[in-house]
């Protein structure tokens, strides 16, 4: 079993964190602070009433569930065992958004899927010729800029625009919903890929949480995996490639902003990817946030607003500049998962999200919908609002 605590950074125990675990009556909102899991579902019945009630949360005891260091977690790797406590992904009622291409590397990345039409051996060549032209240019362009707009008509008359490089250096982001309502995943489960899919990837992120006003409260990881075969026959199929059973993995925490971890912080930060599969394969990697194009208060702003509301708050993957191109089985194919691969995001001041991968098909259905969890609850006698 891996301990949680080694999945937690280094400044865990000074830290406020959120998040949701499976309990004998069903899942349950926790607080971690001091060293200690508390229960807070009598202050708040979900994740996200819990996060629109932020400035009240610190002056309220939750029911104490013994120390984090203590407690044995499950994982779809490790033996059962009757103590082990499920953690499930830390959003429940929250709307999951992402954005994507929101760095110069995956830009390049989504024309060449694009023009390979998600063919991952044809995909080398394109990707010598075009970041030739264009990689050193995107990096150092703000999206919506006058000098964006001259690199745009100067890469039309090359015959090198795309639609991935109008969301990348244009004035609009790319924003999509990645996944329904509680449907995502937490640590220690599987991640899901489509049986169906040849080329695939994951995609490590930092995820912002926000309330209904759009005020971004803390973050953690994500890995929002992407099927590049399939999103790149057409940007039309972004759905079938981005949006499938376990296909969105948060967790392990939300670490809440305070005076020793802020947005600033997190513009700072370092991803990084572990991938180690059954085959011996491994691969490893790591960005900066301080790379991204556009800021993340940009893309929240982007995301809610007049346009768009969302009563219950919303997370939002802000996108990732991993594209890996490192051939794990014939030269020239790239690399692609294979069932059993065990894949760690992580970051030094939120921890480490460390999930299996599966096919979607043979992963854990998605049972627990709204309505299912409003029952729960309410069996439970939490609907009243604070006690």
């Amino acid at each position: 079993m891996t301990s949680i605590v080694e999945c937690l950074a280094a400044d865990w125990d000074a830290a406020t964190l959120i998040g949701r675990i499976e309990l004998p009556e069903g899942p349950t909102p926790v607080r971690v602070r001091e060293g200690r899991v508390q229960d807070i579902s009598g202050f708040a019945p979900t994740c996200a009433d819990a996060l629109a009630r932020a400035d009240d949360l610190a002056a309220f005891e939750g029911r104490d569930l013994g120390a984090l260091a203590d407690m044995e977690f499950a994982t779809v790797w490790g033996g059962p065992s009757p103590d082990a406590v499920k953690l499930l992904s830390p959003v429940d009622l929250q709307c999951v958004k992402a954005s994507g291409v929101t760095f110069a590397v995956s830009a390049v990345e989504r024309v060449i899927e694009e023009r390979a039409r998600g063919d991952a051996a044809a995909a080398d060549e394109i990707r010598k010729a075009l970041k030739d032209k264009v990689g050193a240019d995107l990096s150092a362009v703000k999206p919506g800029s006058e000098q964006a707009a001259a690199l745009k008509t100067a890469l039309i008359a090359d015959g090198l625009w795309s639609q991935y490089l109008e969301v990348a250096i244009g004035p609009d982001a790319e924003i999509f919903t990645k996944a329904p309502i509680l449907s995502s995943v937490g640590w220690g489960d599987y991640v899901g890929v489509r049986s169906d899919s040849a080329w695939n990837n994951p995609e490590p992120e930092v995820a912002v949480v926000c309330d209904s006003t759009g005020r971004i409260l803390g973050a953690t990881l994500g890995n929002d995996v992407n099927l590049r075969d399939i999103e790149g026959r057409s940007a039309l199929l972004l759905g079938k490639a981005k949006d499938n059973n376990a296909s969105a993995a948060l967790g392990p925490f939300i670490r809440l902003f305070d005076d020793g971890f802020t947005l600033d912080d997190l513009r700072q930060a370092t991803i990084s990817l572990e991938v180690v599969g059954d085959d011996g394969f491994v691969m490893k990697g790591e960005s900066s946030m301080s790379l991204i194009s556009r800021d993340p208060v940009e893309l929240v702003g982007q995301t809610i607003g007049r346009h768009h509301q969302y009563p219950d708050g919303l997370i939002l993957y802000l996108g990732t500049m991993f594209a890996p191109i490192e051939d794990r089985d014939a030269p020239g194919g790239g690399f692609t998962h294979k069932p059993g691969d065990r894949v760690r995001v992580s970051s030094p001041r939120l921890g480490v999200l460390d999930n299996k991968v599966t096919t979607s098909d043979q992963a854990p259905p998605w049972t627990l919908g709204v309505s299912g969890l409003m029952r729960n609850l309410a069996s439970r006698g939490l609907l009243g609002g604070a006690r």
